[in-house]
């Protein structure tokens, strides 16, 4: 991918996070902070050519937050196995169950990342060469 893609992709990906949908705001309030069983999660994280909801990058856990402008099935699919490829583990949860029973899609993330081994390979989209680097 072109850095002028990722670019662009990131600043889609902060405007995002800056206007999330209601569900995604209340999924968030329970993820952020290390909240669930103490797995940190990311959102709006760019991975290769796609913007994901929200990642575990721990276990490699993507949790996709699907509401009425997913109604593309095939898309979704390809998208989802172009992730699989890279090797992470897609969950959708559907706006309603978030809303109206964020309990028992909290038991079952949590039940889903404890099932998962650690994740050892490195994030998709590593930092430019050199970027982090000082004081080393």
């Amino acid at each position: 991918m072109s850095a002028r893609a990722l670019d662009r992709l990131s600043g889609h990906a902060r405007q995002m996070r800056r206007e999330p949908t209601e569900p995604e705001k209340r999924l968030w309030a329970y993820l952020s902070r290390s909240q669930l069983g103490g797995f940190k999660f990311r959102r709006q994280s760019v991975i290769g050519h796609y913007i994901v909801d929200f990642l575990c990058l721990a276990t490699g856990l993507i949790v996709e937050v699907d509401g009425d402008t997913h109604v593309d099935a095939q898309r979704d699919f390809r998208r989802d196995a172009a992730l699989a490829e890279l090797g992470f583990k897609i969950v959708r949860i559907g706006n309603t169950d978030v809303m109206h029973n964020i309990e028992g899609v909290l038991a079952h993330l949590l039940g889903t990342l404890q099932a998962m081994p650690a994740r050892r390979t490195p994030h998709p989209n590593p930092s430019p060469e050199g970027e982090g680097l000082t004081g080393i």
